[in-house]
């Protein structure tokens, strides 16, 4: 199979050990990795543009080019050390998808479009879908030309550096750019495999409130200091982590989860009091609700541990994300296609989000899981199997075709 192969391809874009895949947003494997895309691109015969902050758009014109477009597509960064499937499976099985429709000669009513967001791993900004986030204009573009990555270098200097551009105030989507947006993706669980469905469609996407907690207690020698001295930074953010996922674990909802991912100490030597700690949470949800009476047991496990431990505590939110609802007649048209195909199927939620929640803002979307094997993903060992990428395309590109083709404006 022709994506399979690609797949591999792409693959070898990276700047770290096989059999792992490591491609940082704007670094030398991901600028090459773009460039490779792009060509497969234009051998299909398709426009190319990309915008200030490097999402890149592969448009095939349909005959009405002037009616809201259709777009699917995802995203080809990849976290240290991760797999080969993981946003890469919805870029290049949208391009195959793509190639299919041309090659049975049909002929799209609506443009049909292919879509690369930039950044949609937090790894070089701490935030994700850096892309989608500015297409939708639901990210200040002056504050996120300020942000900076581990180095100190600002996405201004290093977008810059990759060719890309301009103001970030003219990444935002018109009114009405989408008429529809499909995203192809491994599922990044194990369900669809645990019970033998092919494909899943997917009517409500997570999403992530993130908090960057700094605490400052009191250092000292590790043998001289007392223990009814001691204020120590970890052990409060011990307890703050805790009380967090206990706040999850109670909510009664399958949905709800918390992680506390990050978690620097200083001064990091064996003997010595932890006096500082910066420690960072990730709390998810379908339900906001839900999700904010987790975030409250964050604030107010916090405020115990400054009266317990004598620490001081600065809480940053870094982002709070509502979640999203696909659209119910793009659902409906992927039921349509996978049973059209004899495919297996099942509705389920988004436990992870994507570039789609983002879209979501600016045009009704849907998106179409296959499984992963054990549900594996970040991980080398991350896999889709050749028949499984195939479903997913062939449902995708029936799909497409629908959507470019229906009368409504």
């Amino acid at each position: 199979m022709r994506t399979v192969s690609e797949l591999e391809t792409l693959a070898g874009f990276s700047s770290g050990p096989e059999p792992g895949v490591t491609r940082v947003v704007f670094s030398q494997a991901d600028r090459k990795a773009r460039a490779w895309f792009k060509n497969l691109c234009r051998d299909a015969g398709l426009e190319i543009r990309e915008d200030a902050v490097g999402n890149t758009f592969a448009t095939w014109l349909g005959s009405e080019p002037q009616l809201p477009r259709v777009g699917t597509g995802s995203h080809i960064d990849a976290i240290p050390h991760s797999g080969k499937y993981d946003g890469t499976v919805g870029v290049l099985g949208g391009l195959e998808a793509i190639r299919t429709l041309q090659a049975a000669g049909f002929r799209p009513r609506r443009s049909i479009e292919l879509l690369l967001f930039t950044s949609e791993e937090p790894t070089r900004f701490g935030i994700g879908c850096l892309g989608s986030r500015l297409l939708a204009g639901v990210l200040d573009p002056s504050a996120a030309d300020e942000f900076k990555d581990r180095e100190a270098k600002s996405l201004a200097e290093l977008r810059a550096q990759a060719g890309f551009n301009g103001s970030l105030e003219s990444v935002r989507l018109p009114a009405g750019h989408y008429h529809a947006f499909v995203e192809l993706h491994i599922e990044q669980g194990p369900l669809l495999e645990r019970n033998g469905i092919q494909l899943g469609i997917v009517t409500n996407i997570a999403a992530p409130a993130s908090f960057r907690l700094t605490i400052a207690g009191e250092g000292g020698h590790a043998g001289a200091v007392l223990m009814p001295q001691r204020h120590d930074a970890f052990l409060a953010a011990a307890e703050i982590a805790l009380a967090v996922e206990a706040a999850a674990r109670s909510t009664g909802a399958i949905d709800t989860v918390a992680t506390s991912g990050v978690c620097e100490i200083f001064p990091g030597a064996i003997n010595s009091i932890p006096s500082r700690v910066k420690i960072e949470f990730d709390i998810r949800d379908t339900d906001i609700a839900r999700r904010e009476t987790v975030a409250e047991a964050l604030h107010a496990a916090s405020a115990r541990m400054r009266e317990k431990r004598g620490v001081s505590i600065e809480i940053e939110t870094i982002n709070s994300d509502a979640p999203a609802t696909c659209d119910p007649a793009i659902i409906d048209t992927l039921k349509r296609a996978a049973e059209d195909a004899s495919c297996s199927h099942s509705l389920m939620v988004s436990r992870a989000y994507h570039d789609s929640l983002f879209m979501s803002r600016i045009a009704p979307v849907a998106m179409l899981f296959i499984p992963c094997r054990a549900g594996v993903s970040h991980r080398p060992d991350e896999y889709a199997s050749p028949e499984q990428i195939a479903t997913g395309v062939r449902v995708l590109a029936q799909t497409l075709a629908h959507l470019a083709n229906t009368q409504s404006s």
